[in-house]
């Protein structure tokens, strides 16, 4: 049940951020280039690596409460896409620079087809 509390708690901080921050561009950036996703997904990857380097090199008595609450909920809430880069990259440091690329290129692929197939869904029964 922590477990539960700490993703949700997490997530909640990630979600309000993440809004807080789209407000925050958009007050400056009204271009046709989502700059706030764009920032939002670029920090969150960095925020990514810096919480998993340190907590490869931290003491494991809360490396599992801190992953839930920080990786799993407050970046999970404000970017799935931190969660996405450490996938890919855990897959090529681990050597599998085949799978790390066909994951990418699959996920980004398909990932907007299915957007487009909701769409298509939706627009087909309204």
């Amino acid at each position: 049940m922590q477990a539960y509390l700490l993703v949700g708690l997490g997530g909640a901080l990630g979600a309000m951020s993440r809004f807080g921050f789209s407000l925050f561009v958009g007050r400056f950036h009204a271009g046709p280039f989502p700059l706030a996703t764009f920032g939002v997904n670029v920090i969150g990857s960095l925020v990514m690596g810096l919480l998993i380097g340190f907590l490869a090199h931290g003491t494991p008595i809360w490396q599992s409460e801190a992953r839930l609450l920080v990786a799993v909920g407050v970046l999970g809430g404000f970017t799935t896409f931190s969660s996405f880069s450490l996938d890919v990259v855990t897959l090529i440091e681990r050597g599998n620079l085949f799978v790390a690329s066909f994951y990418a290129l699959a996920s980004l692929i398909i990932a907007i087809l299915a957007l487009f197939v909701g769409l298509w869904i939706v627009r087909s029964l309204l």
